[in-house]
């Protein structure tokens, strides 16, 4: 089948895994998404994905409300990590094999980052999660998102959402709200739209990294995506295709 992207890295919010719940992790969630994976690796394509760990700890908020930035960070970068192995966990029942690195090193439970290794693991086709963002504080997980998905030459940033797309206003709020079917980097940066922080975007502005913001709950949306079609808002430079050139 022929495709866009070749090597993609898929971000998940950490809010994506509660489902309807208010908390936690969802265990049907993350195995709907673990099955849109596994569509994704039988198409072919190497796939790594970053998790944030927003619903089981946000080290922001934690900040706003007293708590040390740097603590609260950490605290938050040890979520990613339960989320990342819930997902590992997920997709092995559905016999995808997968690698947890992350960038704080906790050996009895996954690999350390490395940045060759991840790679090697891609071109055997293991599903690679990064998690504990960049392990550093005061950097997001879209922050990671952008740094390691340019670390293994990712053709594009895949970044699900509950949203289908970028709106001008949060379209659960505000009915007008208007939908973005492609963007630049300095529109995103200049209207403040929420897709990712600024150090993200400027870090994939600078290296031409296209970012597809779609609705994590249409089923075969990744596929899709690949495949060609248009979904959600693709977010590049105004001189970049966004697309690699067709491979098979």
């Amino acid at each position: 089948m022929p495709r866009l992207y070749n090597r993609i890295l898929l971000k998940i919010s950490g809010e994506a895994l509660m489902g309807d719940k208010g908390y936690g992790i969802d265990a049907h969630t993350v195995d709907f998404m673990a099955r849109e994976i596994k569509d994704v690796v039988s198409m072919g394509v190497q796939i790594s994905v970053v998790i944030g760990g927003g619903n089981i700890f946000r080290g922001v908020q934690a900040s706003l409300e007293g708590m040390e930035r740097a603590s609260a960070d950490y605290m938050g970068m040890l979520a990613t990590v339960i989320n990342a192995l819930a997902l590992q966990n997920a997709l092995e029942k559905h016999g995808i094999p997968t690698r947890v690195q992350s960038a704080i090193e906790m050996v009895e439970l996954c690999e350390p980052y490395i940045r060759r290794r991840a790679i090697r693991h891609l071109e055997k086709g293991r599903v690679v999660i990064f998690a504990a963002g960049t392990g550093n504080p005061y950097f997001t997980t879209d922050t990671a998102a952008a740094l390691r998905a340019m670390e293994i030459n990712a053709d594009v940033i895949m970044k699900g959402t509950k949203v289908d797309g970028v709106y001008s206003a949060d379209p659960v709020k505000d009915p007008k709200a208007k939908k973005f079917a492609e963007l630049t980097y300095i529109d995103v940066l200049k209207k403040g739209l929420g897709v990712m922080d600024s150090t993200a975007i400027s870090l994939c502005m600078d290296n031409a990294l296209p970012i597809v913001v779609f609705s994590l709950k249409g089923k075969n949306n990744i596929r899709k995506i690949i495949g060609g079609k248009r979904i959600g808002t693709i977010v590049r430079g105004n001189n970049d295709p966004g697309t690699k050139k067709k491979v098979t």
